[in-house]
């Protein structure tokens, strides 16, 4: 069935209710746009054949997903049916008798779903399907209108549902998630007009087509867990993120990952953690981060993207796209920026910084310093107050300090600059010079001590 399957993600929308400049898909759930969820639900079920239709903000959403390609413009927003209609021609030609269309604010995706609603309509030779659900408020949302046999008539929507015409109010409303049948809906798609409240081609209306052609419709109610409606609103967007959350802590929890504080733990839905790993909230942890077995991570932390051996991250230490061997120490108060490694037993201390720099096995960094594009040897000590000069202006140099090389308090050192193996720097040097293996150097001003007039006599004028 999955050869015969295709997708279709409609993207378009500015999402005006979400008060952004962004596209609404672009809107971000844990770090992570709403879109790359549908991307990544397609890509874990081995769905390949997709189609995204954009609009709004197109080249941003193109831009934040370069890997994927199938993208079709649709200029005007001018409803659901329109934006299938421009995407038509390119599933018509990919050789797929079905296609699923599905909305990109929906960050859930009912693979297992789709994929039985598309084998319903096959062996009732239907000319569509969609998904349905049970709200106690229907407010907002398509209402899906059935004969006195039960078989679907119509989908109304809010604008134009009015529950008097219909014997009352009805609580079964439209997911939003279709399979149509593609030689069939090929017939159908251009009769859809925009004889309704919102002057817009809906989708929907295919149903009433059906019926008025006397084919079968296959309205099949959802009953998962995930959230099938789309994100319409910040309130919305917080909810969703809020039940993610638990659940992916909740996931945690009963892996043998010890997280204390859980209700104030945030873990992004592609990061791993080990069971084993020791975790106090408030912190929160997103992107490709790995956790291994024996990590402690202390409260107040932010970590994206980084890879954390068997080490210790103490409080309010913040880390993005970094890699941090086993038995180090980073933190508190600790900033670790993209490009930094540190070695295993290293110690990064309060109110250190590193960026794009590798301290090897045993460097220490106690505090307050800076240390960027720098190579830190292999039980190198860094003292409070050193800081790297990287920056001429206009380019980046790179440090290199070698091994068992000590590096006195309040030092400069101004790159491009090598301080060699065991050398000593003593503290309050400014250096501009390599500095040769086992020396000692010493870069500053003598010291003048001058005679002070006393008081009586800066002031005898009187």
């Amino acid at each position: 069935m999955n050869l015969d399957l295709g997708y279709l993600i409609l993207a378009a929308g500015k999402g005006t209710r979400m008060h952004s400049d962004l596209p609404k898909v672009l809107q971000h759930v844990m770090h992570k746009p709403m879109l790359g969820y549908v991307f990544d639900s397609l890509n874990a079920s081995g769905m390949h054949a997709r189609w995204t239709v954009v609009g709004f903000g197109a080249d941003a959403v193109r831009s934040a997903f370069p890997d994927e390609t199938n993208f079709v413009l649709q200029e005007e927003q001018l409803g659901t049916g329109h934006a299938v209609v421009k995407a038509w021609q390119n599933v018509v030609e990919s050789g797929v008798r079905y296609v699923c269309v599905l909305n990109g604010d929906t960050p859930h995706v009912p693979v297992d779903d789709i994929v039985e609603m598309a084998c319903q309509c096959r062996m009732a030779g239907a000319a569509m399907g969609f998904l349905t659900l049970q709200l106690e408020n229907p407010f907002g949302y398509g209402r899906v209108v059935r004969s006195e046999n039960g078989l679907v008539r119509n989908v109304v929507e809010e604008k134009d549902f009015h529950p008097n015409d219909f014997g009352g109010q009805i609580h079964e409303v439209n997911s939003g998630v279709y399979v149509l049948a593609v030689e069939a809906c090929s017939a159908l798609l251009p009769k859809i007009d925009r004889n309704n409240a919102q002057n817009e081609f809906y989708l929907t209306q295919l149903i009433s087509l059906c019926a008025a052609e006397g084919l079968p419709v296959v309205a099949r109610p959802y009953t998962g867990r995930g959230r099938l409606l789309g994100i319409n609103s910040p309130r919305e967007l917080v909810e969703f993120e809020e039940s993610l959350r638990g659940r992916i802590v909740n996931e945690l929890l009963d892996s043998g990952v010890i997280i204390r504080k859980p209700g104030a733990v945030i873990v992004g839905p592609d990061v791993i953690i080990e069971p084993g790993v020791d975790i106090t909230g408030p912190c929160e942890i997103y992107g490709k981060t790995h956790v291994q077995r024996g990590a402690q991570i202390a409260s107040h932390c932010w970590i994206k993207d980084s890879f954390l051996g068997p080490c210790q991250v103490k409080s309010f230490s913040h880390i993005e796209a970094s890699r941090i061997g086993a038995g180090a120490s980073v933190g508190p108060f600790a900033r670790l920026r993209p490009g930094t490694d540190i070695g295993e037993r290293a110690r990064v201390g309060n109110f250190v910084e590193v960026k794009k720099s590798t301290l090897h096995a045993g460097a220490k960094a106690g505090h307050l310093s800076y240390l960027g594009d720098s190579e830190i040897g292999r039980d190198v000590n860094i003292g409070a107050g050193t800081i790297t000069c990287n920056y001429d202006g206009s380019r980046k140099h790179r440090t290199e300090i070698q091994e068992n090389a000590f590096i006195g308090s309040n030092t400069a050192l101004v790159a491009p600059v090598v301080v060699g193996a065991g050398a000593l720097v003593g503290a309050g040097s400014v250096v501009t010079k390599n500095v040769p293996a086992g020396a000692l150097c010493v870069a500053r001003a003598r010291q003048l001590n001058l005679e002070r007039k006393s008081s009586n006599q800066s002031h005898s004028g009187e």
